[in-house]
């Protein structure tokens, strides 16, 4: 059985005894940490487009998902969203019905519930896909240069390797277009070899108290510090990326 747990902004988050770990930091909280690791810089970043295709990795509580929906709605922005998004744990995805959820998801009740029994939901402005199964598997179903924003939230990479690899990165760089962004809590130096020996350009992001990580494949002027790998391997010669076994 996962445990539910409070966080710190009042919203509720899991402990997953099979991964030995939260699904959220207790000491940011859930709708926090998706606001600020996730959807304030990328939907910042992509502001001037009408029409974006997330990808959010992995589900889990759907909280990025449904903080998306969520933040887009209190600020009113014209954004269409179409995201996708894999989970392993079909159980946990039926069971957010009747989850907990904060006060702020309040007018999105009717498509939680939708996804949680069907794995999908659409109107004229929002669609949620779940795939249920690997991730790995999906990934690779997706055309070239589909992707303007990549929500990189697996567990991490010392209990789930296989979602923080470099030819993990790969599948993902080559279905992000060449304007995407790509936002993880991961500020490890052998993940960020990994995006970057993938194609990506590291940079460095501050958004309240904690260090993130955001990738691109084109150079940035203004978001975030450059993160010169080059360098960075030069000066520590022991550090390698994460590969496939």
């Amino acid at each position: 059985m996962q445990e539910i747990v409070k966080t710190i902004d009042g919203s509720n988050t899991l402990y997953s005894p099979k991964y030995n770990q939260h699904y959220h930091n207790i000491d940011d909280g859930a709708v926090n940490e998706a606001l600020s690791k996730h959807i304030i810089p990328t939907l910042e970043f992509q502001k001037n487009k009408k029409e974006l295709n997330i990808l959010d990795i992995c589900f889990g509580l759907g909280y990025n998902t449904f903080t998306t929906l969520y933040y887009i709605k209190k600020n009113k922005l014209s954004h269409k969203v179409n995201i996708y998004s894999p989970e392993l744990d079909g159980d946990l995805v039926k069971s957010l019905e009747n989850f907990e959820f904060p006060k702020e998801f309040d007018e999105i009740k009717h498509i939680i519930k939708e996804v949680s029994l069907k794995n999908f939901y659409e109107d004229g402005d929002i669609k949620i896909e779940v795939f249920i199964g690997d991730a790995r598997e999906y990934i690779r179903s997706f055309e070239k240069e589909f992707f303007d924003i990549v929500y990189q939230d697996a567990f991490s990479s010392e209990v789930n390797m296989e979602l923080w690899t470099k030819e993990y990165f790969d599948d993902i760089f080559r279905i992000s277009k060449q304007d995407s962004i790509l936002s993880t809590y991961a500020i490890a130096t052998p993940i960020r070899l990994s995006l970057y020996e993938a194609g990506y350009l590291i940079y460095q992001h501050i958004p309240v108290k904690r260090k993130i990580t955001l990738a691109f494949k084109q150079s940035q002027d203004d978001i975030g510090k450059y993160i010169d790998m080059e360098l960075k391997k030069q000066r520590n010669k022991e550090a390698k990326a994460i590969y496939d076994r």
